[in-house]
C-alpha cells in the first residue's frame, strides 16, 4: 500500500531528516490543534464547548498520515495535562481528561490515526471520498465522547447535550477540511507538471 499522504509525498528517505520532518510535522500539528481549540464558545446547557479543534484533528490525520497523526494528538494531550493551556478556552490540567469533556479528547487520537490510516490507502483523491474520510474520523470523535458523557449524565438526553448543537458546525468542519485536503492535492498535482515539463 502507498502512503497518500501529504507528509510521504514530502519527507524525505534519509533517516536524520526524516526524523526531524517527523518532529516539525507533530510538533507543528500540536499548534494548529492548540489554537484552533481557542476558536471556543460554549453551550449554555452543555459542559461541552464548541471548538475547532475536530477540524484540526481530522486535518492533522490526512496530512500526516495514521502514525504521525496519533502521535500528535497524543502529544497535544500531553502538553495540556502537563499544564500548557492548549485546550479549550486556554483550559489545562488532567481534570479535563477525566471530565465529561475527556471522551472528546481521547477520542481525537483514534479519529486521527483512522482518518491517516483512510489517506494513506488513497481515500481522498476525490471531495467525495475526502469528505467521507473526514466524516469517518468524526463519528469517531462523538461516539467516544458521547459514551464518556453518558456516564456523567445519566439518564438525561445525552444527543441533546453532546452531538445535536454540534452537528451543524461538524459538517461545516467536514467540508472545509476535505476542501483543504483536495486543493492542497491539486497543488502539488500541478507543481508535478510543471516539474515535469522543465
Amino acid at each position: 500500500m502507498q502512503d497518500q499522504t501529504y507528509a510521504a509525498h514530502f519527507r524525505t528517505t534519509y533517516k536524520k531528516e526524516a526524523l526531524l520532518f517527523d518532529s516539525v510535522m507533530i510538533i507543528g500539528a500540536t499548534i494548529l490543534i492548540a489554537l484552533s481549540a481557542q476558536f471556543a464558545f460554549s453551550v449554555p446547557f452543555s459542559p461541552v464547548p464548541i471548538t475547532g479543534q475536530s477540524f484540526a484533528v481530522i486535518l492533522t490525520g490526512a496530512l500526516l498520515g495514521s502514525r504521525r497523526g496519533a502521535l500528535a494528538i497524543i502529544l497535544y494531550l500531553l502538553e495540556g495535562i502537563s499544564g500548557i493551556p492548549v485546550f479549550a478556552q486556554a483550559q489545562a490540567g488532567l481534570i479535563h481528561i477525566f471530565g465529561p469533556t475527556g471522551g472528546y479528547l481521547l477520542g481525537f487520537i483514534p479519529a486521527a490515526f483512522l482518518t491517516g490510516f483512510l489517506a494513506e490507502s488513497g481515500w481522498g483523491k476525490n471531495i467525495l471520498s475526502a469528505i467521507a474520510m473526514m466524516t469517518t474520523g468524526v463519528i469517531v470523535i462523538f461516539v467516544i465522547g458521547l459514551s464518556v458523557l453518558s456516564i456523567f449524565f445519566d439518564g438525561n438526553n445525552i444527543l441533546a447535550l453532546g452531538l445535536y448543537p454540534f452537528l451543524p458546525g461538524a459538517i461545516i468542519k467536514i467540508v472545509f477540511s476535505a476542501l483543504v485536503f483536495r486543493f492542497g492535492w491539486h497543488i502539488i498535482k500541478n507543481y508535478r507538471k510543471d516539474q515535469t515539463k522543465q
